[in-house]
């Protein structure tokens, strides 16, 4: 697909080398160190962005000169033409996740790689192993208070009547239902939520689908670009990559929860809905046999 958030393979290998560029690879530490990454492309991953003293680690760092100084060694500069990749198959949306954290901080040149690291292995382009260090960048963070969504706004929101807001789960339909996972103190979803699977977006070669079956897929759900939206998951990547997903289909009015469930489901006077008989439905359960 030829899109202004998007870069093709092609487009990307001419450009390798190209001063003003910085490529990121947002996949673990080995796979990027021993596993082979793009030529010249520096590593980075969302955790070292998260709040260091918050339970719910999607959170971002409060203090923004920690998350400029890594940036900043990453090479980037306000006018850095960046490129963000991963595996789009084996990940939870990271890329997705990068991007909205850097659109947020006020970045304003920012591209997915089409296809990821999976097309790029695909079509046996170049890669390199090992670290890549990169001269010292100069970013400065002008962050954009409406791409992100906070806890405190998102309850005012929930407790009124609010078509002209859509609040999109991006968790699994088993979550969304109210599984149980480790870890999260209450099961279910945010009242009023959308459930929309973060990774049904993608064609068998990990590139997206085309724009006009993507917005047949949210108007089918009710979402429309009319609304503002607000995306959320366990920890704001997987609600990430559904952001950039919206963005990329032209839908102006975005933001990310980063706090998501981890922050959501621990306040206990934050409303939460589940759905039991749907979830053990789905699951395979059936209801007990009522006695004669």
């Amino acid at each position: 697909m030829t899109h202004p958030l998007l870069i093709d393979t092609d487009t990307l290998q001419q450009q390798l080398g190209r001063p003003g560029l910085v490529v990121i690879d947002v996949r673990g530490r080995a796979a990027y160190e021993f596993g082979g990454h793009i030529p010249g492309a520096v590593h980075s991953t969302w955790h070292e962005y998260s709040d260091p003293n918050a339970v719910a680690k999607g959170l971002l760092n409060p203090d923004l000169g920690q998350i400029e100084q890594i940036l900043r060694r990453l090479g980037i500069n306000h006018d850095s033409d960046v490129v963000i990749y991963s595996n789009p198959f084996d990940n939870w949306g990271d890329e997705g996740r990068m991007f909205w954290m850097l659109e947020h901080l006020g970045h304003p040149r920012l591209r997915i790689l089409d296809g990821g690291w999976v097309k790029w292995t695909a079509e046996k382009r170049p890669f390199a192993h090992g670290s890549v260090s990169s001269t010292m960048g100069n970013f400065t963070a002008r962050p954009v208070p409406a791409l992100m969504m906070v806890k405190d706004d998102l309850k005012t929101i929930v407790k009124m009547s609010h078509p002209q807001t859509a609040i999109l789960d991006a968790r699994s339909v088993e979550e969304y239902l109210g599984k149980e996972v480790s870890g999260i103190p209450r099961p279910g979803h945010i009242p009023s939520a959308i459930h929309l699977a973060w990774n049904g977006f993608l064609n068998k070669d990990a590139t997206i689908k085309d724009v006009t079956i993507i917005k047949e897929m949210l108007e089918a759900k009710g979402v429309h670009p009319g609304q503002d939206v607000i995306c959320y998951c366990t920890g704001g990547v997987r609600s990430a990559w559904l952001y950039f997903i919206l963005k990329l289909v032209g839908y102006p009015r975005v933001s990310n929860y980063p706090g998501s469930w981890w922050e959501w489901s621990r306040d206990f006077a934050a409303p939460v809905e589940k759905d039991l008989q749907a979830l053990q439905k789905i699951l395979g359960f059936s209801s007990a046999p009522q006695a004669s």
